[in-house]
């Protein structure tokens, strides 16, 4: 039902409303008596924040870590205008910005035997590489495949496969840009160390970014996986690594679009 065509098509009519109604109201209300504005019957405070109820409502879900940033901005954005317009409109659009980041869509994994992306971005490594040294798996090689998420990815993590996870290890760290090779080793992470019930063992690592200041995890150890569940989210622009068997292997190549829970990333060795 999500992804039917006929819904897909509603957000999609909502959305563009949605923003009519926000940037009309704003011109509106940052250049008083405009002949561009498109719905005359609406004031300068009620056209935004129409607009962005919309806006939300077109969106196929938020994510519920996202409502209390979405209500401050809100907040925040309606006082402003009321003051200086100019901040409030800008206030509005940072507010539409906190429901993208936080949207959290369903997804379908594919049906065969395969692992997927943990994550929407774009692939910035693939290599191999020994896990993080937290892992105690250092002197044992994994097929790397590294994923940068920007501040319009989505941004909730998904188990790669079918697995019950085997320890959480949380490293606190710094905050240099996530698709920096030194950020693998020196930013803030998150690491699952998961197997599946060829007793394989997968290690997902959750890297912060230059921007994003907290990881969180949704799961416990001894949980058990499926694949493309949600496991956590990272805040505003990061990186999620994935280290596989070498009895895997991909056809990706870096540069290349994935989207979490979705997008085959290996396949092991026939």
């Amino acid at each position: 039902m999500y992804n039917h065509f006929s819904v897909n098509t509603l957000r999609t009519i909502g959305l563009i409303i949605g923003w009519l109604l926000l940037l009309s109201s704003s011109i509106e209300s940052m250049v008083p008596g405009n002949a561009f504005y498109i719905f005359p019957k609406l004031n300068a405070l009620y056209g935004p924040v129409f607009g962005i109820l919309i806006i939300w409502l077109s969106i196929e879900r938020v994510h519920p870590e996202g409502y209390k940033f979405f209500i401050i901005f809100l907040c925040f954005s309606i006082l402003t205008s009321l003051i200086f317009p100019i901040l409030g409109v800008l206030g509005f659009l940072l507010t539409v910005f906190v429901l993208w980041f936080f949207r959290d869509p369903e997804r379908s994994p594919p049906k065969q035997d395969c692992i997927v992306s943990p994550a929407d971005g774009v692939v910035c490594k693939i290599d191999q590489a020994s896990p993080p040294e937290e892992c105690n798996l250092k002197d044992t090689n994994f097929l790397r495949v590294c994923i940068f998420m920007n501040v319009f990815n989505v941004h909730v993590n998904r188990s790669p496969t079918n697995a019950v996870i085997k320890d959480i290890i949380y490293v606190a760290g710094k905050f240099f840009n996530a698709s920096l090779d030194k950020a693998s080793k020196d930013n803030e992470r998150n690491i699952l160390v998961l197997e599946n019930k060829k007793s394989e063992t997968f290690v997902v690592v959750q890297i912060a970014g230059l921007i994003a200041r907290r990881i969180l995890s949704f799961v416990k150890p001894a949980e058990s996986l499926s694949i493309a569940q949600r496991f956590g989210l990272i805040r505003f622009g990061s990186r999620v690594d994935v280290y596989l068997p070498l009895n895997y292997v991909t056809d990706l190549k870096e540069g290349a679009k994935v989207v979490a829970g979705e997008s085959i990333i290996a396949r092991a060795k026939s």
